[in-house]
């Protein structure tokens, strides 16, 4: 629960009343409340209005809004203003403006344009946000609070120079434990001072792009860096809050799967995840899916808040289409069928300039509640306060999870081969997809996390074998679970040093098998697999792309095999018993056929079932999650056209109260909530 007074989904979005005259701010009330409105996120982007000058702090204009909001009924998600610093500081202390990946030095302008290791900026927001959170501590309409605003990007200066030296005394204490991490022996680039130590860019270790590198060991703990400088940032704030207002919850918007930042690592220090959905153009639903089960991931189930979405359409595509009528309210349970106690928006009024005018809005340039957008968001909003608190703290009791790892990701796209084609999330995506065709809810887990309690554990291209991590998997195994894993896995360990002795490494004996080549097939060009004919529910042939392993059987029994190529006949698919379990290896990266087949095989094994029972048509989304003992199912309809499922049981209709069984009609892009 995001607060203890707000009992139900949480319903709102950004409101930027800085932008408008104080007459515009009581017309946006009386139109917010027609849609059951009942949270904003204000004082985004407020700095240079409350900070005009070093030594000013102006709060007159906040002070009405938050007074504003409580008395109509809002509560605030109150942010601290640090996404974008004031002009003047950057005019002043030149040292807060980052530096790109070529070295250039930025002038001020847009935002995520500070350095994350700048004194000055650090000084400073701690002020600002000291006196925020001194000022409204206990204001009635604060719910929650909003650090900073989509954390982001990297820096390249001097500031982070340093500050990279001393991360790295910390990690590894002395030159010698970072040589031989580095493996700086290789092209003679051993350190013999810490101030030898410079910045993997395009000026030095990178090659024209930041995947592209000489040393992985430095590009990748340049990462986990710039992760943590901006977690640093982070907790400042955080701190800072939590002496003034201890029991109110603290979040900051993430971004999905966002590359550059470690959200596993940033979750620890949240009191609840909120993230931004802005799917690209003709994205998979089922990636969607993915991406809100990742941020669900994030604190092991918890429910978490969607920040934004827009109402209608978004401004920095090339072509911006508008969300059909019923999207809207489609998406947004989609959101809460995956964890969502919080549905909002960008933005609540349309702003008049800049490069977010054309972004889609609550209310709309006309300045009135007469528009398709407005109907479709009060509709929700008057169906989210009649659900009232039967979701709110409901969770997805899934017994399969994918696993994925920042770490991992940056090494195996920072690595210097097998194929630049490779990609980590879209081969995760892979997996992920053929259980959501088979209505099979999913945990997206790091490595960290327990599995002793799932049946399916999946880690696709698991290239990085971190401390640990393979002995978990292993008793996992062992105690009756089933381990599956991919091509590229168990290459490294966590300095992205490879493991020597064969590969995958310290998943060798697990896995029953010994990887002695990797063939990198090019763009357009495939294999074939051929099934074992004694193996049940399988076509005969299949086709695989992208990396082939050539691989030896050392215990493990081949599924099928190569039909093509010098490899022709060698094992591709393997199953090896270990203990009371099983793990397979999956050698290839193989088409949706293979896929749905596989994951369907996977499911009968471990007798886990669809949420209904059965597999819903192809574009119906089946979603479960529970409360009180009781399961509150999601059907969502993505199709452009009408679908009928069949029943076992009888439910009852959350949002119409009706009764049904046997058979359920439901209309294209709607939604229906059962309970049984």
């Amino acid at each position: 629960m995001i607060h203890e007074d707000m009992k139900k989904i949480v319903y709102g979005g950004d409101y930027n009343p800085e932008q408008w005259p104080e007459e515009i701010w009581h017309e946006d009330m009386r139109i917010v409340k027609l849609a059951d409105i009942d949270i904003m996120s204000v004082n985004i982007f407020a700095w240079a209005m409350v900070q005009p000058d070093e030594n000013t702090y102006d709060f007159t204009q906040l002070d009405q809004v938050m007074d504003l909001l409580y008395e109509n009924n809002i509560y605030a998600s109150l942010a601290t203003s640090t996404a974008a610093h004031p002009a003047w500081m950057a005019k002043r202390y030149p040292d807060i403006l980052r530096v790109d990946f070529d070295g250039r030095k930025r002038k001020f302008g847009l935002r995520h344009n500070s350095c994350p290791n700048s004194p000055t900026y650090r000084k400073y927001a701690a002020m600002l946000v000291e006196k925020i959170a001194q000022r409204y501590e206990h204001h009635p309409a604060l719910a929650v609070w909003h650090v900073s605003n989509e954390y982001g990007g990297d820096c390249y200066c001097d500031n982070c120079e340093r500050a990279f030296r001393v991360w790295l005394k910390a990690k590894y204490k002395t030159l010698d434990v970072l040589n031989k991490a580095w493996n700086t022996r290789f092209w003679g680039h051993l350190f013999y001072d810490w101030d030898e130590i410079v910045l993997p860019n395009n000026l030095s270790e990178h090659l024209g792009t930041d995947t592209f590198t000489a040393f992985q060991g430095i590009s990748l703990d340049y990462r986990r860096f710039n992760s943590d400088s901006m977690l640093d940032c982070f907790k400042l704030e955080y701190d800072i809050i939590k002496k003034y207002t201890p029991d109110v919850k603290i979040t900051t918007n993430l971004m999905g799967p966002y590359k550059p930042l470690d959200y596993q690592k940033w979750a620890k220090y949240m009191d609840i995840v909120s993230w931004d959905n802005y799917p690209d153009l003709g994205a998979p639903m089922s990636k969607v899916a993915m991406n809100h089960d990742l941020m669900r991931g994030l604190k092991q189930g918890e429910p978490f808040m969607l920040m934004e979405q827009t109402p209608s359409v978004t401004n920095w595509l090339p072509y911006n289409s508008l969300k059909r009528p019923g999207v809207m309210r489609l998406w947004s349970y989609q959101s809460i069928a995956h964890g969502a106690d919080a549905v909002m928006f960008f933005q609540i009024r349309r702003s008049i300039g800049a490069c977010e005018k054309y972004h889609g809005a609550v209310i709309d340039h006309v300045g009135h509640e007469h528009t398709r957008v407005f109907r479709e968001v009060a509709t929700l909003g008057k169906e989210l306060t009649l659900l009232k608190d039967k979701v709110v703290d409901a969770r997805t009791n899934a017994k399969v999870a994918i696993i994925f790892d920042w770490d991992n990701w940056w090494a195996v796209e920072l690595s210097s081969g097998p194929s630049r084609d490779l990609k980590y999330y879209d081969e995760v995506w892979k997996y992920y997809q053929a259980f959501y065709e088979q209505n099979i809810s999913v945990d997206i887990i790091s490595v960290e996390d327990p599995i002793d309690g799932y049946s399916v554990v999946v880690a696709p291209v698991l290239y990085m074998t971190k401390t640990g991590h393979a002995k978990r998997i292993e008793e996992f195994v062992e105690g009756g679970g089933t381990f599956v894993t991919t091509f590229f896995s168990g290459i490294v360990n966590e300095h992205d040093l490879v493991i020597t002795g064969g590969y995958p490494g310290e998943l060798r004996k697990l896995l029953g098998i010994w990887v002695e080549e990797i063939d990198a097939l090019p763009p357009g060009k495939t294999n074939e697999i051929i099934m074992d004919s004694n193996v049940n529910g399988f076509k005969k042939t299949y086709t695989c792309s992208l990396l082939c392993d050539i691989l030896h059987l050392e215990g493990a029994d081949a599924i099928a095999t190569y039909g093509q190529d010098f490899y022709q006949g060698t094992p591709v698919i393997t199953k090896n018993k270990y203990g009371n379990g099983t793990a397979w290896y999956v050698a290839t990266s193989m088409d949706d056929a293979f896929m749905n087949d596989f994951v369907e095989q996977l499911s009968k094994e471990n007798n886990i079932k669809s949420i209904l029972g059965q597999k819903a048509p192809v574009g119906v989304e089946v979603t479960v999650r529970e409360k009180d003992q009781q399961s509150i199912i999601f059907i969502l309809n993505h199709n452009e056209h009408q679908e009928t499922l069949s029943l076992k049981g009888a439910y009852t209709n959350l949002l119409t109260k009706e009764h049904v069984s046997q058979q359920l009609i439901i209309e294209a892009r709607d939604v229906i909530v059962l309970t049984n």
